[in-house]
Order: C-alpha cells, then sequence, then structure tokens
C-alpha cells in the first residue's frame, strides 16, 4: 500500500480512537448543560443509549445502530471546519463546489472511521480535567488511563456556533487532529494535486 494512503488512513484511526474517548469520558461533577462540558456530555448519554439498546445490538442491526451514532457525532463534530483547517490554504483556493465535495468526503471518513472505533472501545477509564472557555472558543481537557501503561492526555478544542458548542480539533499527548491532517494534505498535494488527494481520501472511505 501506498505510503501516503497508509498515513492518511492511520489518523483516521487516530482520529477514531481519540472520538472513543471523547464518548465515554466520565467521571466529576457534572457540568451545566450549554457549558462546553455540557453540551459534550449530552451527546455522550445520547450515544451510550444507542450502544446499550438490545434493540440496536449485533450484526444484524449494524447499519442501524450506526446511522444513529452518526447522527448523534455529526450534531457535536464540526467536520466542515475541521476539514477547511487541515486544508489550510488550499481551503481558499477551492470553489464552493469543491469546498462542499470536500467536507462531504472528509466528513463521511470520519464519521465512518469514528463509529468503527467506537464499537471496538474496551472500557479504557477517562476523566476529565478542566475546561478552559473564552468568548467563542473552549478547550477540555481529560486524560484516558488505560488498563496497562501510562495515561494519555486528550484535549478537545471547541468553538461556539448558533448550533451550541462544537469540536473542531483534538489534541492527544501535544499533538493536534487537524495540524497532523494539514501536513499530509499539504505534503500530497506538493508531491501531486488536491485531485489526487481527493480521490484518495475517497478510496479511504470507501475501504469502510
Amino acid at each position: 500500500m501506498n505510503c501516503r494512503v497508509r498515513c492518511i488512513g492511520g489518523t483516521a484511526a487516530l482520529g477514531g480512537f481519540l472520538l472513543a474517548a471523547w464518548i465515554f469520558t466520565g467521571g466529576g461533577a457534572r457540568a451545566l448543560a450549554g457549558d462546553p462540558r455540557g453540551e459534550v456530555e449530552s451527546s455522550i448519554s445520547r450515544v451510550l443509549e444507542v450502544l446499550k439498546d438490545p434493540a440496536l445490538k449485533g450484526e444484524d442491526h449494524q447499519e442501524a445502530r450506526r446511522k444513529k451514532m452518526r447522527e448523534i457525532i455529526h450534531i457535536r463534530f464540526d467536520f466542515a471546519e475541521m476539514g477547511k483547517r487541515s486544508l489550510a490554504r488550499q481551503w481558499r483556493k477551492r470553489s464552493l463546489e469543491e469546498k462542499k465535495e470536500f467536507v462531504d468526503v472528509f466528513s463521511r471518513l470520519l464519521e465512518d472511521s469514528y463509529v468503527s472505533k467506537i464499537e471496538a472501545y474496551s472500557n479504557e477509564k477517562i476523566v476529565y480535567h478542566t475546561e478552559r472557555k473564552e468568548e467563542k472558543y473552549a478547550e477540555v481537557k481529560s486524560k484516558v488511563v488505560p488498563k496497562s501503561g501510562r495515561d494519555i492526555a486528550i484535549d478537545y478544542r471547541l468553538h461556539k456556533t448558533p448550533e451550541g458548542w462544537r469540536v473542531y480539533d483534538v489534541v492527544i499527548e501535544g499533538v493536534s487532529l487537524v495540524a497532523n491532517y494539514r501536513r499530509q494534505f499539504k505534503r500530497l498535494i506538493r508531491r501531486s494535486s488536491y485531485k489526487e488527494l481527493l480521490a484518495r481520501l475517497k478510496t479511504k472511505r470507501g475501504e469502510f
């Protein structure tokens, strides 16, 4: 497999792990609805209900289960903003039609990766630390406590939108998911083209 394809796929897998951590975060006092943490916890409860629903368990109900999870995830994650920040300068060079196509492909790739990782979650303990909020931006810090090995720091960056607080980036051990994509996309476009990047993203999505 081409290295560039592996890189894109690896980042999607990392993103899936991060979302799984986000979905199952617990502990501490419950945040107020309307605050960044409060809105995240609201989504957590909804996803847990889907995963625990006996009527949606098993391979026979996978499609219906994943559809419900995607709907919840799409509300809390701002994939359009993630895509825009990941393309960086290339975003301004794209036409309106190209932007819409990229966001659609990018969003669906991340959603598919996230959902598959969520279903494989093995109950690692997740703990919130602090929430920092400045006007329209916020950051929620947490850590994953695995059954063995050291803790993993995970920060969620959110911005306030008319629909509420939405995640536009996730940082694990100081490494930004968006920055990681930005570096990969920039390198691939420089070596080949934007058209090739889009084709590779579509290929990765097809694998799911």
